[in-house]
């Protein structure tokens, strides 16, 4: 039996213990103190340690969401994995998730949506719980750590190693879960972020280089621009989608990518700034872990309240993009 919508019943996040500092990648890149957080907004971040797997982070997120959402493990159906970083090309990473977790009956896929994945699993979660009236598991994990280019300052001050999960749940209120949606892609721009080699258009061979094999950001200025673009104009669609202004959002959750992208985005959707979630400044950029990490840590701090409505907005490689109104 199906459902009138889901809700947000469960938040969860687990980061690597090691904690790098600025300080840290500012000797390293040769930049003045305080270069990092005067561009960014990031202060520290967690990178991974020789014994971290990706599997294994998200399975703590996972693990804590479960808990949170009070459901026995046999009641989640699917079991959605938001990563650009699984264990291996090949198998998926989502079935391991599942068998970590103890999940004998939920199906297990990874989705590859870069910093904007977290929302689509999101979307295809809401879907299935309003099929199939079943609790889903959502949770989106990177290790970009190992995937960053030490040299090449673009990307290495910016990217960390994070996972946060959500439950959906069946619920018979109209009123409550996603509300609007909008998602967005622009092929035309493809490039901006990208890691060359690897993939079946360029697969690993001899003359591959290992710089090719690592994350690449072709022009950071353009990509600022187009994420600011393409989350004001998301998450516009998803709140007139809705019957919504950005008068009525009591939290605003954006993808932590850089604060003066989303510090932008606030001005453009006349959003106080004071409702915005910001967890860029210890965590750093995580890709589409930052949006159910920054959930986890929000409802941790004040715990989200029946009605309540939250804006998720993301952009990122490929591109794609997208925003979600949410009534708790």
């Amino acid at each position: 039996m199906g459902a009138r919508s889901s809700r947000l019943a469960g938040f969860g996040h687990s980061v690597p213990a090691r904690r790098v500092e600025n300080a840290e990648i500012e000797q390293d890149l040769g930049l003045e103190p305080g270069w990092i957080e005067r561009r960014t907004g990031i202060r520290a971040r967690h990178w991974a340690g020789p014994g971290d797997t990706l599997s294994g982070l998200a399975a703590r997120a996972g693990e804590a969401a479960i808990e949170s959402a009070g459901i026995a493990r046999n009641e989640i159906a699917l079991t959605l994995l938001a990563t650009s970083t699984p264990d291996h090309l090949l198998p998926p990473s989502a079935p391991l998730l599942a068998h970590r977790l103890g999940l004998s009956h939920s199906g297990a896929i990874d989705l590859a949506g870069a910093c904007s994945g977290f929302l689509y699993a999101l979307v295809l979660a809401d879907g299935f719980v309003r099929a199939q009236g079943r609790p889903v598991l959502v949770v989106a994990a990177n290790i970009l750590s190992r995937r960053i280019n030490p040299a090449e300052r673009a990307s290495a001050v910016l990217f960390a190693d994070a996972a946060g999960a959500v439950v959906l749940m069946p619920s018979q209120e109209t009123d409550a879960g996603l509300l609007g949606v909008d998602l967005a892609s622009d092929g035309s721009r493809y490039d901006l972020i990208s890691i060359p080699a690897g993939g079946s258009n360029r697969p690993f061979a001899a003359d591959v280089t290992a710089d090719e094999c690592l994350m690449t950001m072709r022009d950071g200025r353009e990509m600022f621009t187009q994420a600011v673009g393409m989350m004001s104009l998301c998450a516009s669609r998803a709140l007139e989608s809705a019957g919504f202004g950005a008068k009525d959002i009591h939290r605003f959750v954006p993808h932590q990518a850089n604060a003066r992208i989303f510090d932008a985005v606030c001005g453009n959707l006349g959003i106080d700034p004071e409702r915005t979630v910001r967890t860029i400044a210890d965590y750093g950029n995580s890709s589409a872990a930052t949006i159910p990490l920054s959930l986890s840590l929000a409802h941790e701090a004040a715990p989200f309240a029946s009605g309540e409505r939250l804006l998720l907005t993301a952009a990122g490689a490929g591109l794609t993009g997208g925003a979600c109104v949410i009534s708790m």
